[in-house]
């Protein structure tokens, strides 16, 4: 094999996970290719979080114009949907020249095509045989696969975030964050019917269900029709729009839109890889990784969306692929991944956000707690913008008086969730937030109050 084709290190997956391990060893001076059969930039970047934040800002102004209306506001507000699909291009375009630009003046190769192993060092793209001592695997996550009748004509997040003009009526699959985050988007932005899909009791099954039920009300009101225990079975084409046929408690209903979209979650991204060649572990969670981000390759390290280790966040993602790389520097098992406290945030509006653990876990792990709940409508905070649907709940452990788990909703709350965040992983107790004096007024103020 020629030196052209001999590496010390081969990245697959140009996004967080990946980029940030390529730089490590290109800087160490060892020679990197860094591979992707997408441009580069990865999900976040291109086509989830970043992307999707530059819509939410545009129907943010909505939603303050709305609340302050008649407040000494005097409001009108529309959305242009190819004005705002354009000012989201100002940075989505940028970005992968950008990114490889910023690799290749690194010294890193970057070649573009989808990567397969044919070996436990060796992959082949494009046709040609690449080799490696080490290859890191960040090839993310994709829309997961549905089996259902007609799922060819479902619209990814993806076409979501790249739509020309506005749908009239679109319906939504499922009722997690893409679903919910884009619904807000679509019916802030004027669409005469949006429909949310989901399967369970509730939508957002991962967080606290007293403040979902708030988050419920607003969407209602908004205009939004969500409909729970809703098991779509198939998906139709009916003239110009679909037919999407589900199933409910009282039997088979249907209801139409000019688009339907996959909201239904994201799996690992491996199926391509063929990693069996590599004797890389992997499961239907992902690829096989220990705390130090290695495989069961040795030489082969992972981390992000398409591992089987922490959540699906692109902070996460970014902090295994600083392990990876330090671990794969070091030559050895030296850096150990630690997960902090996690928050996570839901950008619908208003937001709802969460960090460490929910009050059914803290019960089943038998742990003794105060659950400080309480709607903050009357707060200072909430009536200085006309915020009408906001609480909190805070999980206080008697005894130690350790904050367990921080619940959020609110104008404020994507903020508020941090500072909750960092107070847990400081080990701070809640008097000794109390004792904390914060800027005022601002939403970090309203800390103390809470719990």
């Amino acid at each position: 094999m020629s030196d052209t084709n001999s590496f010390d290190l081969i990245v697959i997956g140009g996004g967080t996970a990946g980029n940030g391990v390529a730089r490590m060893a290109a800087n160490a001076g060892w020679k990197v290719a860094s591979i992707d059969s997408l441009p580069f930039g990865g999900t976040c970047a291109l086509r989830g979080c970043d992307p999707k934040k530059m819509l939410i800002a545009v129907t943010e102004g909505v939603e303050w114009a709305r609340s302050l209306d008649g407040k000494g506001l005097n409001a009108r507000t529309d959305v242009n949907w190819p004005d705002m699909i354009a000012f989201k291009r100002t940075f989505t375009d940028a970005m992968p020249g950008r990114i490889e630009g910023g690799l290749e003046k690194a010294g890193i190769t970057v070649l573009h095509g989808e990567a397969r192993f044919t070996g436990h060092n060796t992959i082949k793209v494009n046709g040609e045989t690449l080799s490696a001592r080490h290859l890191h695997i960040a090839t993310g996550a994709r829309p997961m696969t549905l089996n259902i009748p007609g799922e060819e004509l479902l619209a990814t997040s993806t076409d979501f975030l790249e739509l020309p003009e506005r749908p009239d009526k679109v319906v939504f699959v499922s009722g997690g964050f893409i679903a919910m985050e884009f619904a807000h988007i679509s019916k802030r932005a004027g669409a005469r019917e949006v429909t949310v899909l989901e399967m369970t009791d509730r939508p957002l099954g991962n967080f606290d269900p007293d403040l979902v039920n708030i988050l419920c009300e607003a969407t209602a009101e908004l205009g939004i029709d969500l409909r729970t225990r809703a098991k779509v079975l198939k998906i139709e084409k009916n003239g110009t729009g679909f037919t999407v046929a589900y199933e409910t408690p009282k039997g088979t209903e249907t209801v139409d839109g000019d688009l339907v979209v996959h909201a239904t979650g994201r799996v690992p991204n491996i199926d391509h890889l063929d990693l069996e060649a590599a004797d890389v572990e992997y499961s239907r969670r992902g690829i096989k990784v220990s705390p130090f981000m290695r495989t069961t390759n040795p030489a082969i390290f992972a981390a992000g969306d398409c591992a089987d280790s922490g959540p699906n966040l692109t902070p996460v993602s970014a902090n295994e692929g600083r392990i990876a790389g330090k671990n794969l520097l070091a030559g050895k098992d030296e850096c150990e991944l630690n997960y902090p406290p996690i928050p996570s945030v839901v950008f619908t509006l208003p937001q709802l956000a969460s960090v460490g653990l929910s009050e059914a876990v803290a019960r089943d792990k038998g742990l003794d707690f105060d659950a400080r709940f309480d709607k903050t409508v009357g707060w200072y905070s909430s009536l200085r913008v006309g915020a009408r649907h906001t609480a909190y709940k805070v999980l206080v452990e008697k005894g130690t008086d350790k904050i367990l788990g921080a619940h959020l909703i609110g104008p404020g709350a994507k903020e508020q969730i941090n500072l909750f965040a960092m107070a847990m992983a400081a080990d701070l107790t809640a008097n000794r937030i109390k004792r904390l004096i914060f800027a005022y007024p601002s939403f970090a103020s309203d800390v103390g109050s809470m719990i």
